[in-house]
C-alpha cells in the first residue's frame, strides 16, 4: 500500500482534505482488497476536494480509466465498488475536530480577511498540522462511518472513434457529437449554433 509521502508528492502540498482522502483510501482498501490495477475498482466520489487525489493515488481509480465518478454534491462522502457485481462500501466522514480556543478563531479570523503575516501563517501552518496528525491517528471508527452497498455499475470504459466538429475542426468522442442540420457538432460549437441561428 502507498503511503502518506506519496500522495503529498502527488497532490503537491499537505492539508487535512488530503489526509482524509488518505485514511478514506486505507479503509476502502481494507474491506475491498488490493487497489485497482485496472477498472475492476470503481471509486465515487461526492466532492471535489484534495481527498480525491489521494484517493487516486492509493486506490489506482482514475478519471482517465473510467473508473472514478464524480457526483459532486459537497459531500465528504465516497462509495468503492467491485466489478463486476457492483458490491462494495459507503465511506462518509462522521470526525468532528477539537473545538478551537478563541486565540485560533482569531488566527482564522485574521486569515480569512487576507492577513498573510509571519505570526498568522506561522499560526495557521501549526493548527492544520495538528489536525492532520489527529486525522492520520484517529481510529476508523471515529472517523468515518462504513456500511455495505450494492450499486449497478457502469460499463467498463470503451474507446470510440474520434469525429471532428464541422465548427471547430477539433476532434471528438463519436458519442459526445450532436447532429445539427445533418452536421457533426461538439457541445460548445453546438451552444454557438443556436446563437447564430436565434
Amino acid at each position: 500500500m502507498k503511503g502518506f509521502e506519496e500522495v503529498v508528492q502527488f497532490h503537491g502540498h499537505v492539508c487535512p482534505g488530503l489526509a482524509f482522502g488518505f485514511r478514506v483510501a486505507q479503509a476502502a482498501l481494507e474491506a475491498m482488497g488490493e487497489r485497482s490495477l485496472d477498472e475492476e475498482l470503481v471509486a465515487v466520489v461526492e466532492n471535489r476536494s484534495c481527498a480525491v487525489d489521494a484517493i487516486q493515488v492509493m486506490s489506482g481509480c482514475t478519471f482517465g480509466k473510467g473508473n472514478l465518478v464524480l457526483r459532486d454534491y459537497g459531500k465528504q462522502v465516497y462509495t468503492f465498488l467491485k466489478r463486476p457485481q457492483g458490491d462494495g462500501v459507503r465511506i462518509s466522514v462522521k470526525w468532528i475536530a477539537p473545538p478551537e480556543d478563541q486565540e485560533m478563531t482569531s488566527y482564522w479570523q485574521r486569515f480569512s480577511q487576507g492577513d498573510r503575516s509571519a505570526e498568522v501563517t506561522r499560526a495557521i501552518k501549526a493548527h492544520k498540522g495538528r489536525k492532520i496528525q489527529a486525522i492520520l491517528q484517529a481510529d476508523t471508527a471515529d472517523l468515518f462511518e462504513i456500511r455495505r452497498v450494492k450499486e449497478q455499475l457502469a460499463e467498463q470504459a470503451r474507446v470510440y472513434p474520434s469525429i471532428r466538429c464541422a465548427r471547430c475542426g477539433e476532434k471528438v468522442m463519436g458519442p459526445m457529437i450532436l447532429m445539427t442540420d445533418d452536421r457533426p457538432f461538439c457541445r460548445p460549437c453546438t451552444e454557438m449554433e443556436k446563437g447564430v441561428k436565434s
